[in-house]
């Protein structure tokens, strides 16, 4: 059994690759193409051609919330796959704002995303409640049980531009494939705590080894006292390889890097691992 898992939007990109402020990952498995969010859109397309990856030949895609920065991808794809089953929580489609700089910024799913998804065949939306197996080897944890007290959502996001309303952003959810090695963990921009992330899915498959973890971590305003205790937390875990992406952060990666004897990456758009 194998799978290939490529990344094809990523803040980072190997040459001749668009990069943007996004994620998007393929997955390539024996009972079917995967594709695990899809960037802001502008690096969606033209990655995919470069990479020699075909829209229509998804058979699945799997939004891990409702940020721009992983569903502005979406209208272009839909265009061009009508048949693909489409996963997601219900909250995606909250009003969603970010009061980290000076002024609200609207982080929202793009209008034209839900517009496209609300006009897909009713048949082929599945809304995330609980975890789901997509294949016999590959589960979706639907929302993410939040059991720790150093993990939030990592940012400063609410559901109104006033700031009155905390967003938990609930829909955050992720993806494992089970595999010879131990679980592979795909992540957005684990919002729900990658402990947490972590400790739901292994409670869940009751399997203990993680070969690779790869996607955003949203470490990039973490203080130093979350990271010491992630630290502490992932020794308890037997992971193989940690690919940080999207939202990690510099500073947070290499915390990771010096502290942990897991090997810690970093991922780009063009990145291929197979399994």
């Amino acid at each position: 059994m194998t799978f290939r898992l490529t990344i094809v939007v990523d803040n980072k990109a190997a040459d001749t690759l668009c990069a943007e402020h996004g994620y998007c990952l393929h997955l390539q498995t024996p009972e079917g193409n995967i594709l695990f969010d899809t960037g802001q859109q502008r690096a969606f397309l033209p990655n995919m051609e470069r990479l020699g990856l075909d829209p229509a030949d998804i058979s699945t895609l799997v939004l891990s919330h409702g940020h721009y920065d992983h569903t502005g991808g979406v209208v272009d794809l839909l265009k061009m796959n009508r048949n693909i089953d489409i996963y997601l929580h219900s909250a995606v489609f909250q009003p969603r704002y970010s009061l980290d700089g000076e002024a609200p910024a609207i982080v929202r799913m793009p209008f034209a995303a839900m517009e496209a998804i609300t006009l897909h065949p009713e048949n082929r939306i599945h809304w995330l409640s609980r975890p789901v197996a997509v294949t016999s080897f590959i589960g979706i944890t639907g929302p993410i049980s939040r059991t720790n007290d150093f993990e939030d959502t990592g940012g400063s996001f609410f559901l109104d531009p006033e700031g009155r309303q905390v967003d938990i952003i609930k829909d955050d959810v992720a993806m494992w494939l089970h595999t010879p090695d131990g679980l592979v963990i795909c992540v957005g921009c684990c919002h729900s705590g990658l402990v947490n992330t972590l400790d739901y899915i292994t409670a869940r498959t009751g399997e203990k080894r993680i070969a690779t973890i790869i996607g955003g971590l949203h470490l990039l305003s973490s203080s130093r006292e979350r990271l010491a205790k992630t630290v502490a937390a992932l020794r308890n875990f037997e992971i193989g390889k940690i690919v940080a992406c999207h939202c990690s952060g510099e500073e947070a990666v290499n915390y990771l890097q010096e502290h942990l004897t897991t090997e810690v990456v970093w991922g780009q758009a063009g990145m291929v691992i197979e399994i």
